[in-house]
């Protein structure tokens, strides 16, 4: 039938009770998207089903890694023009109409990743069932690319769960796991794999009618309260994008307040946003963390089943406990009791967010060994202990005589040389830096740090494990700083030269907010911690003198957040606080600009491959603005005007 259908990315079949089962496997992409020819093929077998006597259709992935990714992100950034974006968004908008009308009921079978178009598909279907596998994620992540769910979603999410849930999720991207989408109303039905295919069955023949909203949840898609909902979503909006710098969000809440989410009726909203700078430095981030991604998909190397850390600090602790929710057996080790035990406090609000079994699980795979016997197991061990070279390697000679042959060591160092740190080692080749960022569980950028006489394969098995994790993996060449701590050590340093010239801490903070950046450069030396930044400084800072004020707090052991004080006194203050003050005209581009040039020293070094991925080391290292496209994109095109 698929022969004669010439379907290449859609496979039908018709059981005996006449249900039409249609499975998308797309052959040349690892997860499944609805590009256009993925659409006309749909539109086929629609046609075909038209003809048949069918009591119920059934939509399903052939990939074992999830249902549907999206929509082609490439169809969407190769449009140059207002007439490109129509057809594309009314193909979809359309047959997800047509889906939604069909004289049969229709079910999605979902797993895995089931994001933007294809949570829009899922949407127009009668029924969802969610299969209970690892990692599940509905979403519509498209205000996040700079545009917004155009083939339905921005329409029908509302009416399902209600617009404050719905808008919630679409405005910041944001997806749901099992728990979360059956307690929102998202998916009707949680079901075990082995009962997946039966459950579907019986689900599309049931004659159950179509969840929707009910109560003050339906009425608040209906004026008068409508508009009450759009007016607290633009209050929210603007209370996380002040500068605007993003129009996606505000576009979205007029599409659904004024035209019920149908884009067709507002062309010249629909065209801003796919024409618009923001919307083509936010695909190109997209991409670039895509290249991050591809690094982590090492094929035929082992993956890690137990990893060992050393170290129960922040850090350390931030790395054991983000593994063990992934999934993977985690020894902590530290010769302090109390470290571990706060590790493992720390822990325990974020295994709380996920729903009890996971919870549970990573709890049983954190595992506390002050004595170390998991080193003799552990596929990787990672050393996260004081930044001191020599304890290091002292510490790794007992490690290597104790560790699998073919395992791993890294460091988790911020600041010392790999190829320092291996000095000694009989197996340096399995030796290299797995750097975390802190915190650990927000932070996605991993630098995988490499030097001469490491093999390949302990890089690429490094990457993988990044990847395993959730992470996005960099390969950096060994230097001081690396990458990011290089980059944001002459910014910061920079920011402190200011102080000592007299410009308030916070109106410093306040230039770089609304230049877009997450935080100031002042609260992330606090956040880091005044002691580091002192010994970073005094590494990168090259032949520039260390800011007076920076050492003067230092002296007076005012750290930062850790003591409760540093350039700013925590015990009541917020992250973000902005200036009333005026902000210098200038300053935002004096600051900017040596964070800049470091970038561009370090991509001529070699660093990273190439500026791209310099680019988006920074963006996911640092959270440089995303919407300038990173650092030297915006040197190169000046795109974005300085606020």
């Amino acid at each position: 039938m698929n022969t004669a259908l010439n379907l290449n990315n859609w496979s039908l079949q018709i059981d005996d009770r006449q249900i039409a089962w249609l499975s998308i496997n797309c052959p040349e992409r690892s997860m499944n998207a609805l590009s256009t020819q993925v659409m006309k093929e749909l539109k086929t077998a629609l046609d075909h089903l038209g003809s048949q006597t069918i009591k119920g259709l059934v939509f399903l992935s052939g990939k074992n890694n999830g249902f549907i990714a999206g929509a082609d992100i490439n169809e969407f950034s190769g449009i140059s023009s207002p007439e490109g974006g129509k057809p594309l968004i009314e193909s979809g908008w359309n047959l997800f109409n047509r889906i939604e009308k069909l004289p049969f009921p229709t079910l999605a079978l979902i797993h895995g990743a089931c994001l933007g178009g294809g949570l829009e598909l899922a949407l127009a279907c009668t029924y969802r069932i969610l299969i209970d596998t690892p990692k599940p994620a509905l979403g519509l992540p498209e205000v996040m690319l700079g545009i917004y769910p155009g083939w339905g979603g921005l329409q029908r999410l509302p009416a399902l769960i209600g617009p404050q849930e719905a808008l919630n999720m679409i405005l910041s991207g944001r997806t749901q796991d099992a728990r979360k989408a059956k307690a929102l109303g998202l998916v009707d039905w949680v079901v075990a794999p082995r009962v997946a295919r039966q459950s579907a069955a019986e689900w599309v023949l049931s004659g159950r009618p179509r969840r929707q909203a009910r109560g003050l949840a339906k009425w608040l898609n209906r004026r008068p309260l409508k508009k009450l909902v759009a007016h607290q979503a633009r209050k929210t909006v603007l209370s996380k994008d002040p500068d605007a710098h993003y129009p996606a969000p505000q576009s979205i809440i007029d599409l659904w307040e004024q035209h019920n989410g149908d884009g067709l009726a507002a062309p010249d909203i629909v065209n801003r946003l796919l024409n618009s700078p923001v919307t083509a430095n936010l695909i190109r981030v997209f991409h670039l963390q895509e290249r991050l991604k591809a690094f982590g998909k090492q094929s035929g190397l082992p993956p890690v089943l137990h990893i060992h850390v050393i170290g129960a600090g922040v850090m350390g602790g931030g790395i054991a406990a983000w593994c063990a929710l992934q999934g993977i057996k985690t020894t902590l080790q530290d010769t302090d009791y109390s470290r571990i035990a706060s590790a493992f406090k720390a822990a325990a609000p974020l295994f709380a967010r996920k729903d009890r079994l996971t919870a549970q699980a990573a709890r049983d795979r954190l595992i506390p060994d002050p004595e170390g016997h998991g080193i003799t197991t552990a596929d990787l061990v990672i050393e996260a202990i004081y930044e001191d070279e020599q304890a290091k390697q002292t510490l790794y000679q007992q490690l290597e005589a104790r560790m699998k042959p073919d395992a791993i060591l890294a460091s988790n160092t911020s600041s010392l040389s790999i190829q320092a740190l291996r000095t000694g080692l009989k197996r340096p080749e399995h030796f290299l830096g797995i750097h975390f960022f802190n915190p650990v569980s927000k932070m996605p950028l991993v630098e995988i740090v490499h030097t001469e006489g490491i093999s390949q394969q302990t890089i690429d098995r490094a990457c993988a494990f990044a990847g395993q994790i959730g992470k996005l993996p960099l390969p950096v060449q060994d230097t001081p700083g690396f990458l990011v701590n290089a980059v944001l050590a002459p910014y910061m340093l920079e920011a402190m030269q200011c102080i000592d010239e007299g410009i308030d801490p916070e109106v410093i903070d306040t230039a770089m907010l609304k230049f877009g950046m997450p935080m100031g450069p002042i609260e992330l030396a606090d956040t880091v911690g005044l002691d580091i930044a002192l010994a970073a400084g005094k590494q990168l800072s090259a032949d520039k003198p260390v800011p007076n004020c920076l050492t003067r707090l230092v002296e007076q052991k005012k750290l930062g957040i850790k003591t409760g004080e540093g350039f700013y006194n925590w015990k009541n203050r917020k992250h973000g606080n902005r200036s009333s003050k005026p902000v210098p005209d200038g300053l935002a581009q004096r600051l900017i600009t040596p964070f800049i040039e470091q970038a561009k020293r370090q991509t001529e070094k070699g660093i990273t491959q190439d500026a791209d991925l310099t680019d988006a080391g920074i963006i996911f290292g640092t959270g440089f603005a995303p919407f300038r496209g990173g650092p030297l994109h915006y040197s190169k095109t000046g795109c974005g005007k300085i606020r």
